[in-house]
């Protein structure tokens, strides 16, 4: 476990989650994808049973699971932040103790679905999520901000509400997909008087969102580049701008294809990049979600290449 008043901040790749030809869990190719991000110097955190594992198509017992290989491979070598996926804040709850029980350093936590339907207009509702979640477990929480105009995303003085009435919130992980917005998140949110940091997960404009000033980077393009945003938050933490623009040139690739319409393949597109490199066996995703087609699959491999991502990383081809 992490150690006590463990602060999301730096660099968290979320991770992915290999699946095999038949669609079930490979935990071979799982924990392969641990021992590659985690080697890397430099990392605050990892997520698991987020986005990026398609935790939308994973059961309770198969996110339980996933934990618990994580953590055996990983062990007490970094804290893990572990999802809270669910619509209804009694699963969530239920997933946050299944998480504490089992060793988790954090919880991510999802909007549920059913805010999409005017939850905006009555932040009580968020207030009684996140307090199911936080009797259920005294883990650091972390607030998933959404995009305001898909109904999930939590309005700034709802957040600064959560900020005041749950103790254990301590950071938001910002999609809220507005650079002014997300300006206005990082200003108000990282000086209030229990400040919660701001994780970008802006990944599409990661230069922008650290030169505003967030705390920390959380995002799936961390599960293939983890060395380059490792590489770029210390180019920031030293004020070396000349340096951050010239890693960025090499991200900024890879984040044109990851992030392109539609945005729902994004770790489809990941995968096929870890596939392409040989750190996956395939790239096989769950339905809803289909494979790749060729001309797309090409486009990340010459983006791979413009970025200067290898099988064995992208910093020490560059050195």
């Amino acid at each position: 476990m992490a150690p006590l008043g463990f602060q999301p901040q730096g660099v968290i790749p979320a991770c992915l989650l290999p699946f095999d030809r038949d669609l079930q869990i490979d935990p071979a190719a799982y924990r392969r994808h641990l021992r590659d991000i985690t080697a890397v110097a430099g990392l605050s955190a990892i997520t698991v049973n987020a986005h990026a594992s398609e935790v939308a198509s994973c059961s309770f017992e198969e996110q339980r699971w996933v934990l618990d290989l994580t953590l055996e491979e990983i062990g007490d070598r970094l804290p893990i932040v572990q999802g809270v996926y669910a619509d209804g804040s009694l699963e969530a709850a239920r997933l946050a103790r299944m998480a504490q029980a089992a060793g988790a350093s954090a919880l991510l936590v999802f909007p549920p679905a059913p805010f999409t339907m005017g939850a905006q207009r009555r932040p009580a509702m968020a207030l009684a999520h996140f307090e199911t979640i936080a009797q259920a477990s005294d883990l650091p929480l972390i607030a998933f901000q959404y995009p305001l105009a898909g109904g999930q995303g939590y309005p700034l003085e709802t957040l600064v509400m959560l900020s005041e009435r749950i103790p254990s919130l301590c950071a938001i992980k910002d999609w809220c997909n507005d650079v002014v917005l997300h300006e206005r998140h990082i200003r108000v949110l990282q000086h209030l008087p229990r400040p919660l940091s701001v994780l970008t997960t802006h990944s599409a404009w990661l230069m922008s969102s650290l030169v505003l000033g967030c705390r920390g980077i959380l995002s799936g393009s961390g599960s293939v580049i983890a060395d380059l945003h490792v590489a770029l938050w210390s180019a920031f933490q030293a004020g070396d701008l000349s340096a951050a623009r010239s890693l960025y040139e090499r991200i900024y690739p890879l984040a044109q294809v990851f992030y392109a319409p539609p945005l729902v393949d994004m770790h489809n597109r990941m995968k096929v990049a870890l596939a392409i490199l040989g750190r996956l066996p395939c790239a096989a995703v769950r339905p809803p979600l289909v494979a790749l087609e060729a001309d797309e699959c090409r486009r990340i491999r010459e983006a791979l290449q413009a970025a200067g991502v290898e099988p064995h990383g992208a910093i020490a081809r560059a050195a």
